[in-house]
C-alpha cells in the first residue's frame, strides 16, 4: 500500500537500503502497511527533508550527507547499475566519440563535395588552371574544417555533461527539496516494478545495452521525477532529450550537467545537424548509456495522451535497424500527478492566448511552486522489452514487413507507428488514476449543477470500481476511508476548481472551472473510450422509444466516430466490429443495455438485431449510460464545431473557385465561433473550444480530403487552406446565403446525431439559419483579409495542393 505522509515531518531524510535485489525503505516514522490481495506494493521514495527553520541541526546534517562529504549509503551514488558516469572528462570523451563516428565523417565529406561541385559550376575553382587539383584539395580541406567546427560547436551545446559526482549529489538534494515543497506527499512507485527494473538494468549493464525510458509528458516536473528515482535506486541516470527552448540562463547549464541533451525544436533541412543527433544517439546506445525521451514530444495540455511524435523515435529505430546498435531495452513510463503545476497556463493557451516564452521565473512565481500542497507524484514502469525482438516480431506477424527491406520508407513508417502506439498503450496500461482525476471525472459527468458530499463519495467509489473492472489502476491509500481521500483530493484541487456551498441541508460541491477540471477528467477517458463511443452512437435524447438502435445503424455511427477520433484516442487493434461486439457483451453483462437477437443460433456472430437501454439502467437513472456519454460529448462538440466552421469557408458568390486562407487565422475564427455559440446556448461544453482539439479536428479534415492545406518548406511562411472543390457548399442565388445542404452539411449532421440533447437537437433549423449565418459572417472576414494580402491570389487550378493523407471515412461514402 502507499505510505502516506504523517502530519509531522520526519526528522531526517529517509534511507533506501539496496541489498541484492531487496529494496527496503526506512523513513522516520514509517509504518508498514499491507496491500490487499492482488494489489501491488507501493512505496514513497521521496519524503520531506529537514528545513532550516524547523530543525537547523538536522538541515545541516543532511547538507553534509548530500553535498559536503562523499555521502553515505545511497547518497554516495557509488557503484551504480549501468555504465560509468559522473567523472571528470566524461563530456569531452563523449564529444570525441560522437565527432569521430564514420556516419558523421561521411556526411561532412559529402557536404564538402557538394559545395565543391557548386563552386566549380560557378567557375570559382579555375578548372583550366594546371593547379586545379591542388586548389580543389585545399578548398575541400578548408570546407571540411569549417564543417567540423560547426559540428563541434553544435556538439558542445547538445551533449550532456555528466562530470561531477559532487554536483549530482547536491542537485539531488536541491531538486528533492523543491519537489517536496510542491508535492508534499512525495514520489510514489511500485516496489514490484522498481525491483524488476533493477533486475533488467543489471542484465542490460552486463550486455552493455541501454535502457530507453519513454515517459508520457504532462509537466516540466517530469524531467526531474525520473532522474530522482534513478538516483534513489542506484541506476545510471539517463541522458534526457530536451528542447532548447528550456535552455534558459543559469538553469540550462544546471540541467545539462544533470543529464539534459539540448536539441533544436526543428531541424529543417540541416542534414549535418540531423546526422550529428543520430551519431550522438548511436554513441549512447552503442556504449550502453541509458536514454530518455518523451514519446508525445511536447507536454499534453489536455490531460490525455497525445499521438506519438516520431522524430527521436525514428533515430532510435534506425540505430537498431541499421545494425549500428545490436539492441536496446524499451521501458514505457507513466507519470501521474494529483495536480499539475502548469494547468492554469495550459488553459490560457488552449483558449487561444499565445504561449509565453519559457522562463524559470514564470514557472516558479506563477504557480508559487515553493509553497504549494499538490499531493503526490505517481510513477509507474511497464515491463521493459527488447527493441530488436519487437522488430523481429513485426517481421513475423506482417507479410509486408517480412518480404520488404526494413530500410524502405513504407516499412519504416509502419514500424514507427506500431512502436509509437504500442508504447502509448502500455503507458495507459500502467497509469494510476489519482483521486483528483476521480473527483474531476465525477463532477463533470453529472446532470445536475452540484453533488452532495455522501453522493460524491459514493460516485468516487463507484468510478473506482468501474476503473478496476476495465483493468485500470486506482491510487490506494493504506485503507484510509474514501471520504478522507476525497477530502484530501478536494484540498489539492482547491476552491478555484471545486466550489463548496455550505448552509444547505447537505454540504454540496460543484465544478467552478470546468475547463481546468477537464484536464483531470481526460486522465480517465482512455479506459472507457469504446463504451463512450457506443453510448454516444445510441444516444437520441427523449424517452425509451429513442433509446433503441438497430445494430447496422449502430455499427455505422460507431465506425464514423472511431474514424473521426482516430488521432484523439488509442483504440484496440482487434478490429472495429470485434471491438463493438466485445463492448456490447460487456455492457450487457453490466446490465446497462439489452440485446435483441434474431432467430439465428446464440453462438452466431451475426445474430444481433438491435440494442436498447435495459430496464435496470433506466431505474438507476441511466447512471452508467450518462457517464459514458458525458465523457465523449465534449470531443463530439469540438468536432461538430470544426465542421460548422468549415461551412463558413464557402467562397463568396462572385468567385467560387476558392481562395487560400491562413490556417491559423481560420482556426482562431473557429474558436471565436465556438465561444460565441457557447455563450448563446448553442454549444453545451466550453471545453469544445479547446484549441488543441480543434487543431486535431482540422487535421482529420485534411486527412479525409475535406480541406486542402499547403505548407511551405520555409517555416516563416504560414500554412494555408481552402475547402476541397467537391466539399464546397452552395449559396442561394438570390440572397447569397450558404445552403444547409450538400456533402459538408451531411457530414456535419452526421456528427450532430451524437451530440448532447439541447436547443439544436430540438430545433435543427437553428443550425440551418442563425448558426450558419454566424459561421458565414466570420468566414467572410477571412476572405476579406486574404484578398488584401498580396500573397493570397485567386487560384484557377489545384496547383501545389497537399493530397489527402487518408481514405475517406467509410460512413461518409453514402451520406
Amino acid at each position: 500500500m502507499s505510505a502516506l505522509l504523517k502530519s509531522a515531518r520526519p526528522a531526517t531524510a529517509p534511507d533506501l537500503d539496496v541489498l541484492g535485489d531487496q529494496v527496503t525503505i526506512h523513513p522516520s516514522g514509517y509504518t508498514e502497511s499491507h496491500a490487499h490481495d492482488g494489489e501491488p506494493q507501493e512505496r514513497n521514495l521521496v519524503e520531506h527533508m529537514a528545513r532550516f527553520r524547523d530543525a537547523p541541526l538536522d538541515f545541516l546534517r543532511e547538507i553534509s550527507l548530500h553535498v559536503w562529504s562523499s555521502g553515505t549509503g545511497w547518497r554516495a551514488y557509488e557503484d551504480v547499475i549501468g555504465q560509468p558516469i559522473f567523472y571528470p572528462g566524461f563530456s569531452e570523451k563523449m564529444k570525441n566519440m560522437v565527432l569521430s563516428t564514420p556516419m558523421l565523417q561521411r556526411k561532412i565529406e559529402g557536404l564538402a563535395e557538394r559545395r565543391l561541385e557548386v563552386e566549380q559550376q560557378r567557375g570559382l575553382l579555375g578548372s583550366q588552371d594546371r593547379l586545379h587539383t591542388s586548389k580543389r584539395a585545399q578548398r575541400k580541406y578548408v570546407i571540411e574544417q569549417s564543417l567540423q567546427e560547426v559540428a563541434q560547436n553544435a556538439a558542445n551545446d547538445m551533449i550532456c555533461k555528466f562530470e561531477s559526482k559532487s554536483f549530482i549529489r547536491g542537485a539531488y538534494y536541491l531538486c528533492t527539496q523543491l519537489l517536496t515543497r510542491a508535492y508534499h506527499q512525495g514520489i510514489h512507485v511500485s516496489s514490484e516494478e522498481v525491483l524488476r527494473l533493477r533486475s533488467v538494468a543489471k542484465q542490460a549493464a552486463k550486455k552493455r545495452q541501454s535502457i530507453i525510458f519513454l515517459p508520457c509528458h504532462r509537466s516540466h516536473v517530469d524531467y526531474v521525477s525520473l532522474q530522482i528515482i534513478c538516483y534513489r535506486l542506484g541506476l545510471a541516470l539517463p541522458t534526457v532529450v530536451a528542447g532548447d527552448n528550456l535552455n534558459l540562463k543559469f538553469v540550462g547549464g544546471f540541467l545539462q550537467h544533470a543529464g539534459a541533451m539540448w536539441i533544436r525544436r526543428s531541424f529543417g533541412d540541416d542534414t549535418l545537424y540531423t546526422t550529428l543527433v543520430q551519431s550522438y544517439i548511436d554513441t549512447l546506445l552503442q556504449n550502453g548509456y541509458n536514454f530518455e525521451c518523451f514519446i508525445e514530444g511536447g507536454r499534453s495540455r489536455t490531460g490525455k495522451l497525445l499521438p506519438p511524435k516520431f522524430g527521436i523515435l525514428s533515430f532510435l529505430l534506425d540505430s537498431v535497424l541499421s545494425g549500428r546498435v545490436h539492441d536496446a531495452i524499451i521501458c514505457p513510463v507513466s507519470t501521474q500527478y494529483d495536480k499539475v503545476i502548469e494547468t492554469e497556463s495550459y488553459i490560457s493557451e488552449l483558449l487561444g492566448q499565445p504561449k509565453p516564452k519559457e522562463s524559470l521565473r514564470d514557472f516558479l512565481s506563477a504557480s508559487s511552486v515553493l509553497s504549494l500542497q499538490l499531493g503526490r507524484v505517481d510513477v509507474r514502469f511497464h515491463e521493459p522489452w527488447s527493441l530488436k525482438h519487437f522488430i523481429s516480431q513485426q517481421q513475423t506477424r506482417s507479410s509486408t514487413i517480412a518480404h520488404n527491406d526494413t530500410k524502405t520508407a513504407d516499412v519504416r513508417t509502419t514500424l514507427l507507428r506500431t512502436l509509437g502506439y504500442r508504447v502509448l498503450s502500455e503507458i495507459n496500461e500502467v497509469s494510476v488514476i489519482m483521486p483528483t482525476a476521480l473527483i474531476g471525472t465525477v463532477l463533470l459527468t453529472l446532470r445536475g449543477r452540484g453533488v452532495g458530499k455522501p453522493e460524491l463519495v459514493r460516485r468516487v467509489e463507484w468510478l473506482s470500481e468501474r476503473i478496476r473492472a476495465q483493468g485500470g489502476r486506482v491510487a490506494h491509500f493504506a485503507g484510509i476511508p474514501t471520504s478522507v481521500v476525497v477530502d484530501r483530493g478536494l484540498e489539492v484541487l482547491g476552491q478555484s476548481l471545486v466550489g463548496r456551498i455550505e448552509g444547505l441541508a447537505d454540504e454540496t460541491f460543484y465544478a467552478v472551472d470546468r475547463f481546468q477540471l477537464s484536464f483531470y477528467r481526460n486522465m480517465t477517458i482512455h479506459l472507457f473510450i469504446s463504451e463512450a463511443l457506443l453510448s454516444a452512437s445510441m444516444y437520441k435524447g427523449g424517452g425509451p422509444d429513442h433509446q433503441r438502435i438497430q445494430y447496422e445503424a449502430l455499427l455505422d455511427q460507431v465506425s464514423f466516430l472511431s474514424s473521426l477520433f482516430r488521432d484523439e484516442f488509442i483504440f484496440s487493434t482487434e478490429g472495429l466490429e470485434y471491438n463493438i461486439k466485445k463492448t456490447i457483451r460487456g455492457l450487457a453483462a453490466d446490465n446497462v443495455i439489452t440485446v435483441r437477437r434474431t432467430e439465428k443460433p446464440q453462438d452466431s456472430t451475426d445474430d444481433i438485431l438491435a440494442i436498447e437501454l435495459s430496464d435496470a439502467e433506466r431505474l438507476c437513472e441511466r447512471e452508467n449510460f450518462d457517464f459514458y456519454c458525458f465523457l465523449i460529448w465534449p470531443f463530439i462538440e469540438a468536432s461538430w464545431l470544426g465542421a460548422v466552421s468549415l461551412m463558413g469557408l464557402t467562397p463568396p458568390t462572385s468567385q467560387m473557385c476558392g481562395m487560400w486562407l491562413d490556417l491559423k487565422d481560420t482556426q482562431d475564427r473557429a474558436q471565436l465561433l465556438g465561444k460565441t455559440l457557447y455563450h448563446q446556448g448553442d454549444l453545451s461544453y466550453f471545453e469544445a473550444v479547446n484549441k488543441e482539439t480543434l487543431k486535431n479536428a482540422y487535421q482529420r479534415f485534411e486527412e479525409e480530403g475535406i480541406i486542402q492545406v499547403t505548407r511551405n518548406r520555409d517555416r516563416g511562411v504560414p500554412p494555408k487552406l481552402r475547402l476541397a472543390s467537391s466539399w464546397i457548399p452552395n449559396r442561394e442565388p438570390s440572397t447569397g446565403k450558404v445552403v444547409a445542404g450538400g456533402r459538408l452539411w451531411a457530414f456535419t449532421e452526421k456528427i450532430a446525431q451524437s451530440r448532447r440533447e439541447g436547443i439544436n437537437r430540438r430545433d435543427g433549423a437553428t443550425v440551418a439559419t442563425r448558426v450558419l449565418q454566424l459561421a458565414d459572417k466570420l468566414g467572410q472576414g477571412l476572405f476579406v483579409s486574404a484578398s488584401l494580402n498580396p500573397g493570397s491570389e485567386w487560384q484557377d487550378k489545384d496547383t501545389a495542393v497537399a493530397k489527402p493523407r487518408g481514405k475517406a471515412m467509410r460512413a461518409t461514402a453514402h451520406l
